[in-house]
């Protein structure tokens, strides 16, 4: 692995006795996170407070916008880190009077606050009075009630009617009439349940507002009501139906493993790493594939042969997990058994499908990479600048495509990344062209990492193969204790807020993903190009509205 030095961090106790001095004029009192020091701060001094914090203290990636509802008032958590050093955290919580859940909005300072803050309010009924926007975005604008608040009537019916677009650019718009375009919900091009409410001049793009929540489904309220130990773990695999699973599973595990203090045995840790970066590569090839059909129609050969890679991948998975996608395959502790019998074979299979890799990238480049037709389509379109990526908290291939060397195998080490030989995948071009570039690199370096855990699988003393720790089979974590922690997924940084409330299930359970984020951004890579380019810059975003709604 690439080491990266960041700058040398103080110690935990004076690093939270600057960040208090900071922060002394807006803070009323100190909370408790097992992750980050937390500051509690006036809910008219929200702006004041993350502006130093950002400029002074160099926090510059607002990671996650956590809101809930307490029996005695609501709760803002905005979740700070560094790109730099994502392991320098801290919490700002904001609380607000249940009388008037108002508060700032810290949307002037963090551009991806804009989205996390309208679901704070769609979904618990918090109010930012300073918002650019503040409307429901998960669900229709008339929805009545805020279905994570306490008092919320499940029973009421709904009645959704339809309002007319307005036309965003004004009736004072000199540049001539313009159109209003729905692209989606229903479109292969939006790869989901995704629309797209676009505005042109022409054939020239003027305004386009993502229009989410088709496929809201209460992911996180389904976690709240399940156990830490049995029934929360099939959830994650759902949220990213690409192939990621693996990924989406071990954020939950890494989140509830350092809440609960549960420790993972190496063993385990070699087979998850291994397992994860077969489901990224799984993730991957779907996105280079489709990609290759968003951009030059490429039906019969790129897209085919994805799927026909993919395949050889699941093949792999489902001997291990015994799913094709919805694996299921982590537990707290650890994974839920060995590697199957006869281990042999199964080792076999793995390194022909790592062998046979690199022939399979090198046609990849000749169809894509290389391809003219694709060159102009993706080179310097979809432009997403650095700064820009880094205030909408874009991370993961979108915010690597844009130079920014970011990722939390490497910089907030989990697992068994740390003893293994690889590199992050970085590419400055900034555009639609750097991102699949990305993507084709980061297959090169999970194949490097798999290769060196089934060596080390291979070798490992047949009485040390522990797979899970000794778990409790009830977990009750602290009551009120509080974490975040997050792990780099196949689309970017999925973490997962948890409080406890010392019972068997979470009282409240937020999920980060990452395609929320790097979504929101679209509208800055996209306004001022042209309608193929939207398209082009919408599938090099490699979108999952599955994570994205929950």
């Amino acid at each position: 692995m690439t080491a990266r030095n960041p700058e040398p961090r103080l110690e935990s106790s004076a690093t939270d006795e600057s960040l208090a001095d900071l922060l002394s004029p807006y803070t009323v009192g100190r909370d408790t996170h097992l992750n980050a020091p937390a500051f509690v701060v006036r809910p008219d001094e929200v702006r004041a407070a993350l502006s130093t914090l950002r400029g002074a203290a160099g926090f510059d990636h607002c990671s996650c916008v956590t809101a809930q509802e307490y029996e005695n008032r609501y709760e803002t958590i905005y979740h700070l880190r560094k790109y730099d050093d994502p392991t320098d955290e801290v919490s700002v919580v904001v609380p607000a009077p249940k009388s008037s859940p108002v508060s700032e909005s810290g949307s002037s300072v963090y551009e991806t606050a804009n989205w996390h803050e309208r679901e704070a309010y769609d979904l618990v009924g918090i109010e930012y009075d300073d918002h650019p926007d503040l409307r429901r975005i998960l669900l229709p604008e008339t929805w009545q009630g805020h279905p994570l608040s306490r008092d919320y009537d499940r029973n009421r019916p709904q009645v959704v009617r339809y309002d007319e677009n307005a036309n965003p650019v004004g009736d004072d718009d000199q540049r001539g009439e313009t159109m209003f375009l729905n692209i989606g919900p229903h479109h292969p091009a939006t790869h989901g349940v995704l629309h797209l409410e676009t505005v042109l001049d022409g054939e020239q793009v003027v305004d386009v507002d993502p229009d989410i929540g088709y496929i809201h489904r209460c992911e996180e309220q389904m976690a709240q009501s399940g156990t830490y130990r049995y029934q929360i773990m099939p959830y994650p695999d759902r949220w990213d139906w690409g192939g990621g699973g693996l990924l989406n599973e071990w954020a939950y595990a890494r989140t509830a493993e350092d809440l609960a203090d549960i420790d993972v045995p190496e063993y385990a840790q070699v087979i998850r790493t291994m397992s994860a970066e077969l489901s990224r590569i799984l993730s991957h090839l779907l996105a280079v594939g489709t990609y290759a059909l968003d951009v030059v129609g490429d039906f019969t050969a790129t897209f085919m042969y994805a799927i026909n890679d993919r395949e050889s991948v699941q093949n792999i998975l489902e001997e291990l997990t015994g799913q094709r996608l919805m694996f299921n395959y982590f537990r707290l502790g650890g994974v839920a058994w060995d590697l199957p019998e006869p281990r042999v074979e199964f080792v076999e299979q793995v390194r022909a499908f790592l062998d046979d890799l690199p022939t399979r990238l090198e046609e990849y480049h000749d169809l894509l990479t290389a391809n003219e037709i694709l060159q102009i389509r993706t080179v310097d379109t979809g432009v997403l600048p650095p700064a820009v990526a880094k205030q909408y908290g874009c991370t993961g291939p979108v915010a690597r495509g844009s130079g920014i060397d970011y990722d939390l195998r490497r910089d907030d080490p989990y697992g068994y990344y740390d003893e293994l030989d690889w590199d992050v995948a970085v590419e400055d071009g900034r555009d639609n062209y750097a991102r699949l570039l990305v993507r084709l690199r980061e297959i090169e370096e999970s194949a490097k990492i798999i290769e060196q855990c089934v060596d080390r699988l291979e070798d490992w003393p047949e009485d040390e193969r522990r797979v899970q720790s000794n778990v409790p089979r009830t977990i009750r974590p602290d009551d009120d204790a509080e974490i975040y922690r997050a792990v780099e997924a196949a689309k970017g940084e999925l973490g997962v807020y948890i409080r406890a409330d010392g019972t068997e299930k979470p009282a409240r359970f937020k999920i980060r993903g990452p395609s929320f984020s790097n979504l929101q951004a679209l509208p800055e890579m996209s306004n001022g190009e042209y309608v193929p380019d939207l398209i082009a810059t919408l599938g090099s975003l490699d979108t999952i509205m599955g994570e994205v709604d929950r």
